[in-house]
């Protein structure tokens, strides 16, 4: 028996089995990197879903959490301490926002910022209390909590975990008719992914998230952009509602604020919005802890320089050009912005899963979704020549399976 199988059987036995991960054993990891227990070496594709988006172990937020492991690590909210302010105030300004309530994953990001709404709308829209609804989008991820589950229409991440939580109305992803039809006086916001991850890399049409400012601003409710997998460089800007020119009232933060070192997610917003949130309203032992704003800090100053934003254009430019050559030839379809793409294979040649696995064998790590669908989101840190590399190893998966096809 092998260390990866060894160590596969040992997970096997004691955890519960909510995921189906690959049969890859990570030991190491280094900028794009992943060595696994038995020395075998792979590109990481995925990027821990954007929350690597400066590489395995960037040496400025290495360095940035040694030194502050030798200082203080966490104090609770109970107190002040040196690094919350001073991060919480770059964030804002790369946010161009005034406020920052701090949290650790980004399903209380989201769970955050679906409470901040509600009490604007019943302090500030004068909605009836316990009346607030929040209007969300089909297609959509923004975590696993009861709450979120209850506007999912995901049915796997939904049956057998109910009674759901009211206050939801979903309309179908990138439809303006039916979200202006559904958004009214008790609506407290718009909740959307300016791309939708999970359903696969899903990007809207020219205009859908302007129109989303437009009505929110003609029917007095709060535009809510989950930014936590498509914000902090991957598509190419520091957020993808960037890209559309378009500002939201709260954007939610995550996976990439921490660096993949700690676990940092943020609701950023105005002062008329957060700062109606008062003490003992909410909150989070680690929420705001030195360490993670320490992390956090060092990850808005990498921002800040606007390399990364460059480099997601740059792999981005090589990354769809190659995967759209490879349409007809065992890809459908290829969407994406930036170092971000879903390709949908032809089921006829296999299934997500099956194009993961093959490349796994071959030194290339990417994850499947929704049956047929394989997802990139390299490190921003990835070269031409590894993508390049990465793009030749899928052309040889996809040719095996057609001539066996």
């Amino acid at each position: 028996m092998n260390r990866t199988t060894a160590a596969i059987k040992i997970e096997r036995d004691v955890l519960a089995h909510n995921y189906h991960p690959l049969s890859v054993v990570v030991e190491r990891a280094e900028g794009s990197w992943i060595t696994d227990v038995d020395g075998k070496r792979y590109l990481d594709c995925l990027a821990g879903y954007s929350a690597l988006n400066f590489g395995h172990g960037h040496p400025a937020l290495l360095a940035a959490a040694r030194a502050q492991l030798a200082r203080a690590t966490l104090t609770s909210r109970a107190f002040h301490n040196d690094r919350l302010g001073p991060f919480a105030a770059k964030l804002a300004d790369l946010c161009g926002m005034h406020l920052v309530l701090p949290m650790n994953t980004g399903a209380e990001a989201v769970e955050t910022g679906i409470k901040v709404a509600r009490r604007w709308a019943y302090q500030v829209k004068g909605v009836p209390a316990d009346d607030a609804e929040i209007v969300v989008a089909a297609g959509n991820f923004h975590g696993r909590t009861t709450t979120v589950v209850s506007f999912s229409t995901d049915e796997q991440a939904r049956t057998g975990f109910g009674p759901f939580t009211p206050g939801f109305t979903v309309v179908p992803y990138d439809d303006l008719d039916a979200l202006e039809a559904a958004v009214g006086e008790r609506t407290a916001a718009v909740l959307v992914e300016p791309i939708q991850g999970e359903a696969g890399v899903v990007v809207p049409s020219d205009g859908y998230l302007a129109g989303i400012r437009r009505i929110c601003d003609d029917r007095r409710a709060l535009f809510v952009a989950d930014e936590i997998q498509s914000g902090l460089g991957r598509v190419g800007a520091t957020f993808a509602c960037e890209l559309a020119g378009v500002r939201p009232d709260i954007y939610l933060l995550g996976k990439a604020l921490g660096g993949g070192v700690v676990p940092v997610s943020a609701v950023v917003s105005s002062r008329d919005v957060l700062g109606l949130i008062r003490p003992g309203e909410h909150g989070s032992t680690f929420g705001g802890n030195p360490l993670a704003a320490a992390v956090g800090s060092a990850v808005v100053d990498l921002l800040a320089t606007g390399e990364y934003q460059a480099a997601a254009r740059r792999i981005g430019d090589v990354l769809h050009r190659g995967l759209r050559d490879l349409i007809g030839h065992g890809v459908t379809a290829v969407r994406g912005v930036g170092a971000w793409a879903g390709v949908d294979i032809d089921p006829a040649i296999g299934s997500g899963r099956q194009i993961c696995e093959a490349l796994a064998e071959r030194g290339v790590l990417v994850k499947d979704t929704h049956g047929s669908t394989i997802r990139f989101a390299p490190p921003l840190v990835t070269t031409d020549d590894e993508i390049r590399w990465a793009l030749d190893r899928l052309r040889e998966v996809l040719a095996a399976r057609q001539s066996t096809v």
